[in-house]
């Protein structure tokens, strides 16, 4: 039984031998692509090639042993057939000769497996090897194209920014008045807003020195190097903490649902039309309406209550532009949409206590929407505003343009601020990851001392090598002389840092000159609040978006927080709240159709539609703004004092 067990142990190495004809022919094919393959990629291929030849003359030879002893042992087996034994063993004996026949076909068999796989390999592994290398190719030149691609987008816009006649600055001064009347001009605007400088994103250079107290100002300075901390308002700024509140409000809200929806399907056909004219179910919305976003604007009013403590205007400058900055921290994750608010709907944030402030916004107009906010401050600044929203949904992206003056006045000082919200992008709109930037410039005048603050919002790019979402600005006092610099990002906080010299730099290639700012070190003004726990859930609102639709007793019943349509997306059930949506807006409809119909009695039909679109609000008027040459609506008084004594009879039936 000797051959018996040298078969045996030669079948299984041979089979197991057997698994590495694949990778041998595999590897045998690849003779076209030495060519590019590196040293180590051939010198390993070559090693592989000569391991697997090995393996494969081990597999002939023990195919031969097995043939060799399996004769050997079917011979023996015959012999012993033809001796006389008893009927006992001839019996076993035959037994045993059955076995080994069916032991020595099942290894032929095994042995022609082996071969028909050996040549089926041989025939396919090139063609494989020929599919895997076009495949790599086809990749390789992908990659090349997509780079040239690149290249190519960004000459086209340093030549579009290099463009004779195209205009250095498309922002106006807000101190004259300026103020896009045109639709066709802001659409044009917005078209060259997108594409704004990348690589020329600060027109200055800071150099940072040592603060020392006995040092001298230098010749050419543009201001004193003092920089005392004992009696500076902005050291801290940024570090007030916020106080437990007095009255304890929620923390979360329902989480969101995940509820599918072909966003092409609907997004298709709106490309060009005015996004408020837009039917939209909830399922692009936040349950907040676009009157509690305006009202978000003061989540960090504290840097306004520092700058009530200034006493020199351009530091107090520095706390209003990083005011103005922080407006924007709560959008980096918002990019759903706030619902378009009801005509005459209101919303007020009665906060005297906790905040040391009130608030109401009211919407004055539906087409386009327009809402007014007036908010009072007890420890000693007010602050109004009329903003217009004009958004365009241009395919890939989705253009929000808030349009109007923004005032801000601190009552012992007299400083009166103007200034206007620069353009929101919403990118990916089809195909993507959504994600939001902000651009553009805002310019924050200071109408009593003349003082400015110019920031700018530097576009994200792909090549430029800032920080994204990065703010740069400066700050100068009415004879355009500069005193701070303003750095940061609107998503995180904002910096000041004191200048105590100026001077030009020399000319670049393209003949461009830079001033070069030689400032103390930064000191923080603003640091956004962390986001509350499971955030990523809520709409990822802040602890005040969270507050802001919280049912409150005595509020007007045209209050955003007793909206139908709202309230039920908050709770989760969106099928329920598109419905109530569309009551809601055939409601409004109708009720402009009972406008039109009162107004086109003694009037022509053209008057008449116009008298049906204005709409007179119930607590702002319309007023001459006359800093800024605008008619824009004002806060005439009387709210508080009807909710005081709950008197709301004037208040229409929108819900």
């Amino acid at each position: 039984m000797k051959g018996r067990g040298c078969w045996e142990t030669a079948s299984v190495r041979s089979f197991c031998s057997s698994g590495c004809l694949n990778k041998l022919k595999k590897d045998d094919s690849g003779d076209d692509d030495e060519e590019t393959a590196s040293p180590a990629d051939k010198s390993e291929l070559h090693s592989t090639i000569k391991n697997l030849s090995l393996k494969l003359d081990d597999l002939s030879t023990y195919n031969d042993l097995i043939a060799k002893h399996g004769a050997a042992l079917q011979r023996s087996l015959n012999e012993l057939d033809s001796l006389r034994i008893p009927y006992d063993s001839s019996e076993k004996l035959k037994a045993v000769n059955e076995r080994a026949t069916l032991f020595r076909i099942t290894s032929n068999a095994m042995i022609n497996a082996c071969r028909d796989f050996l040549e089926l390999a041989e025939t396919h592994s090139r063609k494989w090897q020929r599919a895997l290398q076009y495949e790599q190719e086809q990749r390789v030149h992908l990659e090349e194209t997509i780079e040239q691609l690149a290249k190519q987008h960004n000459s086209l816009e340093r030549a579009f920014r290099g463009a004779p006649g195209r205009a250095s600055n498309p922002s106006k001064s807000f101190s004259e008045g300026s103020y896009l009347t045109s639709r066709e001009d802001s659409e044009e605007d917005e078209d060259t807003e997108y594409f704004d400088a990348m690589e020329d994103s600060t027109s200055f250079i800071t150099v940072i020195t040592e603060a020392k107290e006995d040092r001298k100002p230098e010749s050419g300075t543009t201001g004193s190097v003092d920089w005392p901390s004992s009696d500076n308002v902005l050291d801290g700024a940024s570090l007030v903490p916020k106080d437990p509140p007095k009255v304890k409000r929620r923390v979360r809200i329902p989480d969101k649902p995940n509820y599918s929806l072909n966003l092409w399907s609907i997004m298709k056909n709106c490309i060009g039309r005015e996004l408020s004219k837009i039917p939209m179910p909830v399922n692009f919305n936040e349950p907040l309406s676009m009157l509690q976003r305006l009202t978000e604007d003061l989540e960090y009013h504290h840097l306004l209550d520092k700058a009530v403590h200034c006493t020199s205007s351009v530091e107090q400058m520095c706390l209003v532009a990083a005011f103005s900055v922080s407006s924007y921290s709560t959008t980096v994750h918002r990019i759903a949409k706030p619902f378009n608010p009801m005509l005459g709907e209101t919303f007020e944030l009665d906060r005297l206590d906790e905040m040391g402030l009130r608030s109401l916004c009211e919407q004055v107009s539906h087409h386009p929407p327009s809402a007014a906010h007036y908010v009072f401050s007890k420890n000693g600044w007010s602050l109004w505003q009329e903003i217009t929203i004009a958004s365009k949904f241009r395919g890939k992206y989705l253009s929000i343009m808030p349009l109007g003056a923004i005032h801000l006045e601190f009552q012992d000082s007299g400083n009166h601020y103007v200034w206007r919200k620069s353009t929101s992008t919403v990118h990916n709109i089809i195909v993507g990851k959504l994600w939001i930037d902000q651009t553009g410039d805002i310019e924050i005048v200071n109408h009593k001392t003349k003082d400015r603050c110019q920031l700018k919002f530097l576009p994200y790019s792909y090549f430029s090598k800032e920080v994204a979402r990065k703010v740069t600005g400066v700050v100068s006092d009415g004879q355009g002389k500069a005193h701070f610099v303003l750095s940061g990002s609107w998503d995180e906080q904002m910096e000041c840092a004191k200048i105590v010299q100026s001077s030009p730099s020399s000319p670049s290639l393209d003949g461009k000159q830079k001033t070069v700012y030689q400032t103390l070190p930064a000191k923080l003004l603003w640091k956004k609040y962390p986001l509350p726990e499971n955030a990523e859930n809520m709409y990822y609102f802040s602890e005040l978006a969270l507050t802001l639709n919280e049912h409150e007793e005595g509020v007007a019943p045209t209050d955003s927080r007793l909206r139908p349509d709202q309230r039920l997306m908050e709770k989760g059930h969106w099928d329920e709240a598109n419905t109530e949506k569309q009551r809601l807006e055939e409601k409004q409809r109708l009720s402009r159709r009972r406008r039109l119909e009162a107004s086109a009695r003694g009037c022509s039909a053209e008057d008449a539609e116009k008298e049906a679109d204005v709409y007179k609000p119930l607590w702002f008027e319309k007023r001459l703004d006359p800093l800024t040459g605008e008619t824009a609506c004002m806060y005439k008084g009387g709210y508080w004092e009807a909710k005081e004594k709950q008197d709301w009879h004037m208040c229409p039936n929108i819900f």
